[in-house]
């Protein structure tokens, strides 16, 4: 009798300690564990406008003195040369092209402009070198990890959350996802998580049930 009673123990015992090590949730810190997150943002801006700390890169052909990147302030202007302060605020790639063409005709004959529109967002999380960094419309989110340098050892480059003033945007993301087609603007963040404690230790976790099924086979041959 008393040797069924501690087989039955160690059955127990045995289905609660790999319960626990399944469930526990092991990859994300105690304190942010005990924090509940922030409500989801629902953000409808396109991002295809300008904003303050936004980048516009300006290249005009064979014109290298008046080419360069050129930041937005705070007042929503740019200072380009030549032709001095111009509000950009709210304007898109192409209607800022075509505002360009007609301010630099005045001094250029049929001037070839590009303009590409830069966000500087900042690259978080699980990955080599994070940091803030401009990021072109058209890059992809795997561009854009690529920036940061990549993956860490123990980041995962299949998920990525968009934050914005500490809360997550609610925004459907992969690695081939254009930022160009998100709500990304500056001051935003791209975070990328780290993979979980389980997968990032499986020796421990094999280890630790090792351990365990010694244990329970100790106490069931008593």
């Amino acid at each position: 009798m008393a040797h069924r009673t501690q087989r039955r123990i160690g059955s127990i015992m045995l289905s609660l300690a790999v319960t626990l090590l399944v469930r526990t949730p092991l990859s994300v810190p105690i304190a942010q564990a005990q924090t509940p997150p922030a409500p989801a943002q629902q953000v409808k801006d396109t991002g295809t406008s300008l904003r303050p700390g936004d980048i516009v890169r300006l290249r005009i052909w064979r014109e290298p003195d008046l080419s360069g990147d050129f930041p937005v302030n705070e007042s929503g202007q740019i200072a380009f040369p030549k032709i001095g302060a111009t509000n950009v605020t709210n304007i898109g790639a192409d209607s800022l092209k075509h505002l360009l063409v007609s301010s630099y005709s005045t001094y250029l004959r049929d001037p070839a402009i590009e303009v590409i529109l830069l966000r500087r967002i900042t690259i978080l999380g699980a990955v080599r070198n994070p940091g803030l960094y401009p990021v072109d419309m058209t890059m992809t989110v795997s561009d854009a990890m690529a920036l940061a340098g990549g993956a860490s050892s123990d980041g995962r480059a299949d998920r990525v959350e968009l934050r914005r003033a500490g809360q997550k945007v609610t925004v459907d993301l992969s690695a081939q996802t254009r930022l160009g087609a998100t709500p990304v603007r500056s001051g935003d963040q791209l975070y990328f998580p780290q993979r979980s404690w389980i997968s990032r230790n499986p020796g421990v976790v094999a280890g630790t049930l090792t351990a365990l099924t010694g244990l329970v086979i100790s106490l069931i041959a008593r």
